[in-house]
């Protein structure tokens, strides 16, 4: 089937096939095509350019977008979709004063969300995650990662894993599988966290890696969670069962997980809200990719990931939604986008580069996804008519999607 869509206003990241990130001052160049056409076929892009040299061609389908925008879809490298219920009661405790680390003091937090997983079947996980699914396909998501974590034991993780795994076998967006058994520790390791660590280590992943569930492998690497000796022996056991790392790290202390996620090779580190020079210097030595999570900070009245700062130093930086039941209940890329450049003042041509091409680094698909280019996936977003692509961070509020298209077909 082919897709011609023509009258294009502008046209955004078009890019050649080379290009893999975008680190530094050149995340503020959005290469972009104004009055141009763009051809799909079947699930790939086929063509592209400016309409003066549209070539002659028999569509399947002709969509006119005259005033319209049209960019990559959204990459989200980072969330945790598959949960059981909600933690809305939690919203109300921060609400009356309670801090986050006081909520899972108490019981609250993650370790919440897994009594809750724990006591849901894995149809009714695979139902509710599905319509979290279908909503961030209409917001523009074409690819997603997901990661598990609120099961810690076996069986648990197991069976989260295997709901993403149903999840990416049922719907056509790209979904990439995370193993985050060391997101908390369960209460009955509360006195002997490093019997926890061991059972991550000698049961979980040799599990997970049994049944191929996972690519990567995440740590929550943290003061009161995960310490870097902890880390570095479960990222360790991870690589030897050809998992990539990807993890937690400064989300309210810099205690060297960002030096260990660069000596395992990680993917990406994510969420950075403090960073000092050691981590920044770090960075500069590696292939790995800060990732920012700005609902997050707004959701939790955090700091927000200091985005200047890792640009300015030459650094590439990506955003993603971090969509969970406890501290960001949104899967909504477009929000993340308007955020990053409202309070950690990126450029609209930063952030865009940082939800597409960088989003994709940051999973592992940046040879098929994150960009307008020939032989990657047809995963697009028309916007409305709206003036500038400077109006989707603009009008944050607004609803300026017009038609989301995945692997060729309209949604």
């Amino acid at each position: 089937m082919i897709t011609l869509i023509t009258n294009i206003k502008e046209l955004l990241q078009v890019r050649d096939s080379k290009t893999a990130k975008i680190s530094g001052s050149e995340m503020k160049i959005l290469p972009t095509i104004k009055n141009a056409y763009l051809i799909l076929k079947d699930d790939l892009i086929f063509g592209f350019g400016k309409m003066t040299d549209l070539p002659k061609i028999n569509a399947d389908k002709n969509i006119n977008a005259k005033d319209k925008i049209v960019l990559p879809a959204w990459c989200d490298s980072h969330t945790h979709i598959v949960y059981a219920g909600n933690r809305d009661g939690e919203f109300v405790d921060r609400i009356n004063g309670l801090s986050y680390e006081e909520i899972a003091k108490k019981g609250g937090g993650i370790l919440n969300s897994a009594k809750k997983l724990k006591e849901t079947s894995e149809v009714e996980l695979f139902f509710q995650a599905s319509q979290r699914i279908k909503e961030i396909m209409q917001l523009g998501t074409g690819a997603v990662e997901i990661k598990s974590g609120y099961g810690l034991n076996i069986e648990s993780e197991l069976k989260m894993l295997k709901v993403i795994k149903k999840l990416d076998n049922n719907f056509p967006i790209e979904i990439k599988a995370t193993f985050l058994g060391a997101h908390a520790f369960p209460a009955k390791y509360k006195n002997d966290k490093q019997a926890y660590v061991n059972l991550i280590c000698d049961k979980m992943i040799p599990a997970v890696a049994e049944e191929d569930l996972a690519e990567f492998i995440d740590v929550f690497c943290e003061t009161g969670y995960f310490s870097v000796e902890q880390t570095e022996q479960i990222l360790k056991a991870g690589k030897e069962f050809n998992l990539i790392p990807k993890i937690h790290v400064n989300q309210f202390n810099s205690i060297g997980g960002v030096e260990i996620g660069v000596k395992y090779n990680a993917l990406s580190v994510d969420h950075l809200e403090v960073l000092n020079i050691n981590d920044l210097e770090a960075l500069k030595k590696s292939n790995t990719i800060p990732v920012a999570l700005p609902s997050c900070s707004y959701f939790l009245s955090i700091p927000y990931t200091p985005a200047r700062e890792i640009i300015d130093n030459g650094l590439p930086l990506a955003l993603a939604s971090d969509f969970n039941p406890g501290s960001t209940p949104s899967g909504n890329m477009n929000f993340v986008v308007a955020t990053a450049c409202i309070k950690m003042k990126m450029t609209p041509e930063e952030a865009i580069n940082a939800a597409t091409i960088n989003g994709a680094y940051a999973m592992g698909i940046s040879k098929t996804h994150g960009s307008i280019t020939k032989g990657k996936k047809a995963n697009i977003i028309i916007t409305k008519n709206i003036p500038s692509y400077n109006f989707i961070p603009y009008a944050f509020g607004s609803n300026l999607i017009d038609k989301v298209i995945i692997n060729g077909e309209e949604i």
